[in-house]
């Protein structure tokens, strides 16, 4: 049975450029490690989607629609259905000294970013540098190696997603209880200075609110502890490392019978 519109599904892909073969974007990390994209910064995993939301390229989305759980599948995308056709109109000619105290470190190839868009620089010359505003991959057909792993039924699994799809954690660092129609999410410190952080909880609760229509009311969490606290855990710690050492050197030692 086809997955329906709005589905929470699972999916394990690997991108490429059908022309060179490049591989652009994937979720598994051995794949990521055989070409330039490997981040060991990033935790690799399935991806969450939504089934015809427009959360990933118009192409991908529709071969989803018709796809089933543990489907494997390699997709074609036309530009069209990707990322767009070129535009030369996107290409510009624009003056070294308009990029500042960068201008000397550029190098062709490089992204940079003006007038609130991101472009690759193509040429420098002559005092000026010719920027493209076109997508890196417009006008070209991609392949998308797709596995479906799993559909999401289960709230629990569904709340836990749609946070880590906005804020890219550990799922032990999440923390969540239920309480009637309301749901309290703990956060874990290190997400307290991450940029626009009140958009992206706003974000996660309209999630949530859509996708498990049970709850009404979303109240996130902060807790900081005191440096004094933290510093009397770890002695705790500390004190307690030999002892269970200790305890696993006699449970080691042979028993005479």
């Amino acid at each position: 049975m086809a997955l329906e519109k709005g589905s929470l599904i699972l999916i394990d892909y690997t991108a490429k450029v059908k022309d060179n073969d490049l591989t652009f974007e994937t979720t598994r990390e051995d794949e990521a490690k055989k070409s330039d994209t490997y981040d060991p910064t990033r935790r690799y995993e399935p991806r969450l989607i939504s089934v015809g939301e427009g959360w990933i390229l118009k192409g991908l989305d529709e071969a989803l629609a018709n796809a089933n759980i543990g489907d494997k599948l390699s997709i074609q995308i036309s530009p069209d259905k990707g990322f767009g056709e070129r535009d030369l109109s996107k290409i510009r000619m624009i003056p070294l000294r308009k990029l500042g105290d960068k201008a000397d470190e550029l190098k062709v190839g490089d992204t940079i970013e003006l007038d609130e868009r991101v472009g690759i620089v193509r040429f420098i010359g002559s005092g000026r540098v010719q920027v493209d505003f076109n997508h890196r991959f417009a006008g070209r057909t991609l392949v998308y190696d797709v596995e479906v792993t799993r559909k999401l039924e289960d709230d629990n699994d569904k709340v836990l997603s749609l946070i880590k799809r906005r804020l890219p954690i550990d799922d032990q660092k999440i923390g969540f209880a239920v309480e009637d129609s309301s749901i309290k999410i703990d956060l874990p410190e290190e997400t307290f200075l991450v940029d626009g952080l009140q958009i992206i909880k706003r974000a996660i609760a309209n999630d949530i609110f859509r996708f498990v229509p049970r709850f009404e009311a979303a109240l996130f969490v902060e807790t900081y502890v005191s440096q004094s606290a933290v510093s009397r855990k770890t002695e705790e710690l500390k004190q307690e490392q030999p002892k269970t050492l200790e305890k696993n050197a006699e449970a080691a030692q042979p028993h005479s019978t």
